[in-house]
């Protein structure tokens, strides 16, 4: 029975599942963004996230626990130089999956998995937004356009005196 088996298998055995994951996480690492199906971007957070975490602190034993699971040492020096940088006071949540459709081919469920501190689009402030125009009518345009010089005379005038 399969009760309470809370990771998915990828229909792949453990050695091959490991390869899989472990190669996807130093892609993510080294692009910052990979394009995948949501099955495999699930799983890869699982197995990303924990390593991400251990990048917080920089020492030897965290150092060869990552690379006992990466087998990159380029991966491993991004990512506790650059990436532990910026991830410095996250408490989790490293990563970020955006759904981008479904593949032609199978029609197998596709996405995009990112490192969070990495997309300029979406760090942008929510209070930077342009300001919009609203939509008015042209007569209530035209009455403010007539009120406008008629209120700013008396200013003009007790400028003057």
């Amino acid at each position: 029975m399969r009760h309470n088996k809370s990771f998915n298998h990828l229909g792949r055995k453990k050695a091959h599942r490991d390869a899989l994951l472990a190669n996807m996480t130093i892609s993510l690492i080294m692009h910052k963004r990979i394009f995948t199906t949501l099955a495999k971007a699930k799983a890869l957070r699982m197995y990303a996230e924990p390593l991400i975490n251990r990048a917080k602190e920089d020492n030897t034993p965290n150092r060869r626990l990552v690379f006992s699971h990466l087998q990159n040492k380029y991966a491993v020096t991004e990512l506790f130089r650059e990436i532990a940088q910026k991830i410095a006071d996250r408490n989790g949540g490293y990563t970020r999956i955006i759904k981008t459709g479904n593949r032609l081919g199978d029609n197998a469920k596709t996405c995009f998995i990112e490192l969070v501190d990495y997309n300029e689009n979406m760090m942008k402030q929510p209070g930077a937004k342009k300001t919009g125009r609203t939509r008015r009518s042209r007569k209530n345009s035209a009455e403010k356009a007539v009120e406008a010089p008629a209120a700013e005379a008396p200013k003009a005038e007790e400028a003057a005196e």
